[in-house]
């Protein structure tokens, strides 16, 4: 089918080697995945070779990221993507469930903001607009310079909770950090559930602070590389005044963890928007159990199960871990019994359905409330 008179162009939708399970579940719902190979050579250079006319059409890529493979999925994604714009695509829509590099969005010590970077690169390679679920940081979408789609996959979760949790109205919902409680009021209020807060020592993956020299001071005039005068002989223009606290306190010592909130004879059900530190998760369901919470749940977008993973749980008082299938996890599935996956293709087949027929996408968010 051509072009109609309405000017609205056909669809074609490629899928790159990064879940193509996935991208059937969502093509089988609005039409067949179009021929495209994309391959390594013994170079080991990425190849792609679209083997049907996206001249004036509308090119849904759907390539999600992997704990296995993330720079081929990115890589893959950017040729494919270049692939089209020489070929004169009318548009380029990004599909990715689950954004590679989403947790590098912050500024940490001497590095940079690699999202930041991967965003410009996806633009440059010819994406006008990407769809994704769920980003570890709202504030990512500012790093594009074309239309994001941030989707919601609360909405399938919650029926998860409320079609297999027996008893799921005497649960309570469990923030893992301090910074996730607006997160996880959105889920309370729409299941009209307590909420509570688990806060203290955590170390936190990318966060533990570390001394990198940035506030150590001066060389001494030993060292022959400042002048040497004394430091008593320096004036300000400012005084600094002297406090005397007495004894010093660390201010920056960590409490012991503990919960804020009744959990006992509970079920608590942890809300993270992805897994990706599971002994911090295995902490705090011990320290759940610990105060009487009978069941433990931990309900998460993306499920990035990287190495042992799957032992900690499986040996851990979680009793189900339950995320969709925006990652590939299969193989985790089969080393942890508590792992149960969420489909949500049907939320990404109609979203590119209604990008396409030029339809509202508020529809979507219709059961959102803001705080997710």
């Amino acid at each position: 089918m051509s072009a109609d008179r309405a000017g609205r162009a056909e669809m074609v939708i490629l899928t790159g080697n990064s879940y193509p399970e996935l991208a059937e579940n969502i093509s089988s719902r609005i039409k067949p995945l179009g021929e495209c190979v994309v391959f390594k050579n013994s170079d080991k250079e990425t190849h792609v070779e679209i083997h049907e006319s996206v001249r004036s059409k509308d090119v849904f890529i759907i390539q999600t990221g992997s704990t296995k493979d993330p720079n081929d999925n990115l890589m893959e994604l950017m040729i494919m993507s270049y692939a089209c714009k020489t070929s004169c695509a009318r548009n380029i829509i990004g599909v990715l469930p689950y954004l590679p590099y989403s947790k590098q969005s912050k500024q940490n010590k001497r590095g940079c903001i690699t999202m930041k970077l991967v965003a410009q690169m996806l633009v440059k390679a010819g994406l006008t607009h990407v769809i994704t679920i769920d980003l570890h940081q709202k504030e990512i979408q500012g790093f594009f310079d074309i239309p994001v789609d941030n989707l919601r996959a609360s909405s399938f979760l919650m029926d998860y909770i409320k079609e297999q949790i027996p008893d799921w109205r005497n649960a309570v919902i469990v923030a893992r950090k301090p910074n996730q409680a607006k997160r996880v009021t959105g889920f309370a209020q729409r299941l009209k559930l307590n909420i509570a807060v688990i806060h203290g020592c955590q170390d936190q993956e990318g966060e533990i602070e570390e001394t990198d020299g940035r506030n150590s001071p001066p060389p001494s005039s030993s060292s022959g590389l400042v002048n040497p005068i004394s430091m008593s002989a320096r004036r300000s223009v400012f005084t600094v005044p002297s406090l005397a606290l007495g004894e010093q306190i660390n201010v920056k010592g960590k409490l012991p963890m503990d919960v804020v909130g009744d959990v006992s004879s509970r079920i608590a059900i942890i809300v993270e928007d992805m897994i990706d530190d599971v002994p911090g998760l295995v902490q705090a369901a011990d320290i759940l159990s610990d105060r009487g919470a009978y069941k433990i749940y931990v309900l998460a977008t993306h499920g990035l199960f990287t190495s042992d993973a799957p032992l900690l749980i499986e040996q851990s008082r979680i009793c189900e871990v339950i995320v969709t299938n925006t990652v590939p996890h299969e193989f985790a599935k089969l080393q942890c019994s508590k792992i149960k996956t969420v489909d949500i293709s049907l939320l990404l087949s109609e979203a590119i359905r209604r990008i396409h027929n030029q339809e509202s996408m508020s529809y979507l968010f219709r059961d959102v409330e803001p705080n997710d």
